[in-house]
């Protein structure tokens, strides 16, 4: 009978575990980033969201339905206490996102309520537009 030590690390249940992880990682990553679908209006210079956890998110859908990051709010003065307690009294800051087809009443209205809460800085969210395109503001589109 042989009785010397193997020296060698059998490596192969090692790979076998970084892979699993791997792959679970491949899977659960989207899953983290998934917020709620809006089509953001695009502008020539867009400013890029801290990555801090210090701020929320507020959301108008296309329906208007408000979201305060991924949480439903059905009603304006139920709005109007979650900002109290969530934004206003941990000092965190606030961004809005709204689609671009929800009328702009609703995004008025909602930014007055914020403003009521007195919260005085308020980040916008758009998408960065192609600035190789001429401005279209204010109906100054090109004829050809």
């Amino acid at each position: 009978m042989n009785n010397k030590f193997v020296a060698e690390i059998n490596v192969t249940p090692f790979v076998d575990v970084m892979l699993v992880l791997l792959i679970i990682f491949m899977v659960a990553t989207p899953m983290m980033n998934e917020g709620l679908e809006v089509d953001l209006p695009q502008t020539r210079q867009v400013e890029v969201l801290p990555t801090e956890n210090e701020n929320l998110v507020l959301t108008i859908r296309r329906d208007g339905a408000i979201y305060l990051d991924e949480y439903a709010v059905n009603s304006l003065p139920e709005l109007a206490g979650y900002l109290q307690k969530l934004v206003k009294e941990k000092n965190r800051s606030l961004f809005l996102q709204a689609d671009k087809e929800v009328p702009y009443g609703i995004v008025v209205e909602v930014m007055g309520e914020i403003k009521a809460c007195g919260i005085e800085n308020l980040g916008v969210l758009a998408e960065p537009g192609d600035p190789r395109l001429p401005s279209q503001q204010n109906g100054d589109e090109k004829k050809e």
